[in-house]
């Protein structure tokens, strides 16, 4: 087997919290379970995904809270929080607590863009502003500098008995390096890089030129090139990449199947660009720990980045996640390179 150019230095996870929505405090405490089961696992991060209005974890800054009590070493992420559902000096408030709580543990993943079903929620979001409101990265770099301690008023001192401060508060000063942008597109890249971001890949890119007929890891190449190209850090600026991995080692017959079925329901999106925005899907990787190194060690993007968030399927059973997790941190991580811990 080949070796990648970047030996894998940190294996995290991404799960994206589902419920029932008769039960939503039994999804929350899976979730819970999961990410202290990862750090029991020796897993450097864990990550949550953000979902409004849907069955699965709409808050995640507070999960992570509660996360950050029953945990100690684990990096905390959120991959990541569409900052169209947000007002960015509240979230800088929220995110500076839980990084305090966590004792600077937390990754905040970001991106931007009008809320999904725009038209739908934005009475409900935006009563009075919807058609006025910018979802462009000028509302990232609000709260990056309202994360970073730029002054978010020009007052302050006292009155009365209170005291008030310029910036937001608490300030975390070592938030303001771990914060990520999701991105799948050169232009993205180009701009977290060259705002001094880390970089988030997903399983999903843009095939952004019809006439060139580039494969999904060829382009996600790109999109890390550009990245580092603009970043102040270079070479040395992180990424982490987010490929959907489903490890078999100790997988049931059972369970091989479903996760089997799943893979293959969604392989034809992976064919070709799909919808007006060209987006470009990965395929699941299914198999054994052995075997999905071997696939990783020969894609392009993988081969330059030295951090990995995979993603859990959404839609399995507690049970299949701390078989997956299992072998990632027992088989996977040490056949991509990184020592057990376990």
């Amino acid at each position: 087997m080949p070796p990648t150019d970047r030996p894998l230095r940190k294996l995290g996870f991404l799960t994206i919290g589902l419920f029932d929505a008769a039960d939503p405090g039994r999804g929350h405490e899976s979730t819970l379970e999961i990410i202290e089961l990862g750090e029991r696992l020796g897993f450097d991060s864990a990550w949550v995904r953000h979902r409004h209005l849907q069955y699965g974890i709409s808050s995640p800054v507070a999960v992570l809270a509660a996360a950050s009590q029953r945990t100690s070493r684990i990096e905390l992420g959120t991959a990541v929080t569409p900052l169209g559902w947000e007002n960015p000096l509240r979230l800088a408030e929220d995110l500076a607590t839980v990084d305090i709580l966590s004792g600077g543990r937390l990754n905040p993943g970001v991106s931007v863009g009008p809320p999904m079903h725009y038209d739908q929620v934005k009475d409900a979001l935006y009563p009075d502003t919807a058609n006025a409101e910018d979802f462009s990265h000028q509302r990232v770099r609000r709260l990056l500098d309202f994360v970073r301690g730029r002054p978010a008023t020009d007052f302050d001192g006292t009155a009365g008995f209170e005291v008030f401060s310029k910036v937001v508060q608490p300030h975390s000063p070592g938030l303001g390096s771990r914060l990520w942008y999701g991105g799948g597109s050169l232009r993205s890249a180009r701009w977290a890089g060259e705002h001094g971001m880390n970089f988030l890949t997903s399983s999903v890119v843009k095939a952004e030129d019809p006439e060139e007929g580039r494969d999904f890891a060829d382009i996600q190449l790109s999109h890390i090139r550009e990245f580092r190209a603009h970043h102040p850090d270079g070479d040395a600026a992180r990424v982490s990449q987010g490929l959907v991995v489903i490890p078999t080692d100790s997988a049931t017959p059972e369970q091989r199947a479903k996760y089997a079925e799943y893979a293959a329901r969604r392989l034809p999106r992976t064919a070709s660009p799909q919808g007006p925005a060209r987006l470009l899907f990965a395929p699941d990787l299914v198999g054994s720990s052995a075997e999905i190194a071997e696939r990783l060690h020969a894609h392009a993007a993988f081969r330059e980045v030295d951090e990995v968030a995979f993603a859990l399927p959404f839609t399995f059973a507690h049970e299949d996640y701390v078989q997956i997790l299992t072998d990632m941190a027992t088989l996977l991580g040490p056949a991509l390179g990184r020592p057990a811990t376990t």
